[in-house]
């Protein structure tokens, strides 16, 4: 902001109360105030006299800092005109066809020769006449591009001289309606024929009276012209086709390390197995994959995707590398099991209820993110699966048991055999190992080296803490987790139509009990926990036997026969005193010591209908009992009278 200001300044404001409105009033103001004659605080310029803005009085002050704040702020806002106008030019001009950025800069060259003659000496007329002749061009355009330049600061000359026209393409009129049909019918999941849908409205139109309808070949390049290329893909190709035209998010993995977050799925081979009972059936992978170093850590090959086979692999990762920090599962049914994800409240599957028992993952502190399905960008494991798919299922051991992937890509040697299961299952398991062991990965983490090498070399690493499950825990990916009630009385078990047991089960009889179990062995007990997750017992399986097994019978008559003695047992530590003693402690005191009369407050003669039922055995009514009567009738009498 300016801080000096002359006379002219002050009298173009408009100030209010002013004492002084003409320039010979001021002058007089300033020569009889002595202004000119402060150091510091006049000066003579170009404009004149020049006095700093403390001088003038207070009113002409506040005008003048109002002036200046509204002259800055037009000429801030005329400076962002500016640079949006000069961002726009060069937008236009980097939008341009090299053609005309070439021409640009030809304008460009002969404008800047022509103001090189006139810094020469030359004349305009001159300049311009000779420059137009050296690049051989009109003096008439010559002096056209001076012009369009000379109010435009240099840096902005080459977008200014560009040429102003742009191909743009002219069609033919057409009917807006016919427009808008043929739009519709050619931007169909159907991928109907540009042919086709012109010969439907061809005859529609004719029908409905539209007019005009240009060829079809003008049609068609009026549809190329006006309908991006990714609406076409999004409409006829369908939404797989239209996320390609997006480019995918780069996540980089630099930042962990192995064990710190896996990723879980499940993949069915094309290959037809046979087991020895005849079942023909294509056998699915369940894996789980390291995101660091892209190794398989665990996996179990089933009939098809389940709890079971989940569990089981995932306790073979934890028994042989550790827990990890973070998986990522999709959001299928096997994966978002209660026996497998139970607790965690992000599960997007399957009612969550308060009583819930917490799942394998849950217990083990283990995060669960859900990505997904089918997505590779998601889960690398996506993409470790197509490797196996040329690995595994057309490997030649398996020649003739080859599906294809589809319906359409069906061998000509389809169906001719099934291999056998425990054939294939270790073959898999021989390629997997290998393709863990492969040298020669080349991504941000392998450098070269195998997935093995990989994994093994940031386990070592100082800074790598993985955690490790305890020996106990094992029972956790072994053992499913199942909220079941007690049965009363006895507080047994029905589970998966077997029948379980403890002593202990009695005191928790009709309550819920979490029941830790292992599906494929289900003679062996099991572990039954309360909601709470404390351990009650290990029930034991009660043995279904025939009708007439006396054997059976007499054992079970035997194990009855210790629980009741056992009962009885525990029952000795807990009765101290015989029915005697406590018949004793309870009863009443001797009839040798009466207890002391009690009389009421206020008592009262019997009436003539409530004389007491005379005694046969008292004596007869004395004259000694009369007088004695007589007086203590008195005695009453007389002290009714004193009161």
């Amino acid at each position: 902001m300016r801080e000096w200001f002359t006379v002219s300044d002050v009298l173009e404001l408009d100030v209010s109360n002013a004492t002084v409105t003409t320039k010979v009033g001021w002058n007089k103001l300033i020569v009889r105030s002595g202004w000119r004659d402060l150091e510091g605080k006049a000066r003579q310029g170009k404009r004149g006299w020049e006095y700093h803005i403390s001088l003038w009085p207070e009113a002409v002050r506040g005008a003048l800092m109002r002036s200046e704040a509204q002259a800055m702020i037009r000429t801030q806002s005329l400076v962002t005109e500016a640079e949006t106008r000069t961002g726009a030019l060069w937008d236009t001009f980097n939008r341009s066809s090299q053609t005309n950025r070439d021409m640009a800069a030809d304008r460009l060259a002969a404008v800047e020769a022509v103001i090189a003659r006139v810094k020469g000496g030359a004349t305009k007329g001159d300049a311009i006449a000779e420059q137009a002749m050296a690049s051989s061009v009109s003096a008439r355009s010559l002096s056209r591009w001076w012009a369009s330049v000379r109010d435009v600061p240099h840096q902005d000359w080459l977008p200014t001289l560009a040429p102003g026209y742009r191909p743009t393409a002219q069609f033919g009129p057409c009917h807006p309606e016919a427009l808008a049909t043929i739009k519709a019918d050619f931007l169909r999941p159907e991928k109907p024929s540009f042919n086709a849908c012109f010969r439907r409205l061809k005859k529609l139109a004719e029908a409905k009276g539209w007019s005009p309808i240009p060829s079809s070949r003008a049609m068609r390049r009026r549809l190329a012209a006006e309908v991006e290329q990714s609406v076409v893909a999004t409409r006829r190709e369908g939404r797989e086709i239209a996320k390609a035209l997006y480019p995918a998010q780069l996540r980089v993995k630099d930042g962990l390390h192995a064990m710190q977050v896996v990723n879980m799925d499940g993949h069915r081979f094309d290959v037809m197995v046979k087991k020895p009972d005849g079942k023909v059936f294509r056998p699915v992978l369940t894996a789980l994959q390291d995101v660091y170093s892209g190794k398989f850590v665990g996996w179990r090959i089933d009939e098809t995707e389940n709890k079971v086979a989940v569990r089981l692999a995932i306790g073979d990762m934890i028994e042989r590398f550790g827990i990890p920090e973070h998986i990522v599962l999709d959001n299928g049914r096997s994966f978002a099991s209660k026996w497998i994800t139970g607790g965690q409240k992000s599960r997007f599957r399957f009612k969550i209820r308060d009583d819930e028992p917490d799942g394998l993952l849950t217990l083990l502190g283990v995060k669960v993110h859900w990505a997904k399905p089918y997505s590779g960008q998601s889960k690398p494991i996506e993409r470790a699966f197509r490797d196996l798919c040329d690995d595994i299922a057309r490997h030649p051991m398996f020649h003739g048991a080859y599906t294809g992937n589809s319906p359409t890509t069906k061998p000509d040697n389809y169906g001719a055999r099934a291999v056998d299961y425990e054939t294939f299952r270790r073959a898999a398991h021989g390629c997997l190992l290998e393709h863990n062991a492969r040298t020669g990965r080349n991504t941000s983490t392998t450098r070269g080296r195998s997935f093995d090498e990989t994994f093994e070399a940031s386990m070592n690493e100082p800074a790598t803490v993985v955690r490790r499950a305890a020996p106990a825990q094992r029972a956790l990916w072994l053992l499913m987790a199942e909220a079941i009630t007690a049965r009363k009385p006895s507080g047994e078990i029905h589970l998966m139509g077997n029948r379980y047991w403890s002593e202990a089960m009695v005191e928790h009889a009709g309550k819920k009990v979490c029941v830790r179990f292992d599906p494929d062995d289900l003679a062996r007990p099991v572990e039954v926990f309360a909601m709470d997750g404390v351990k009650l017992c290990d029930a034991q399986a009660v043995e279904a036997v025939n009708f007439l097994d006396a054997e059976a019978a007499g054992r079970h008559e035997r194990a009855r026969r210790d629980f009741l003695r056992k009962q009885r047992e525990l029952a000795k530590m807990h009765v101290t005193m015989t029915p005697e003693e406590l018949a004793r402690l309870y009863a009443p005191p001797s009839a040798d010591t009466p207890d002391d009369p009690i009389y009421p407050a206020v008592t009262r003669l019997a009436s003539a209908d409530q004389r007491p039922v005379p005694n046969e055995d008292r004596a007869e009514w004395t004259d000694e009992d009369e007088a004695a009567f007589v007086n203590v009738v008195g005695m009453m009498t007389r002290r009714l009278a004193s009161d």
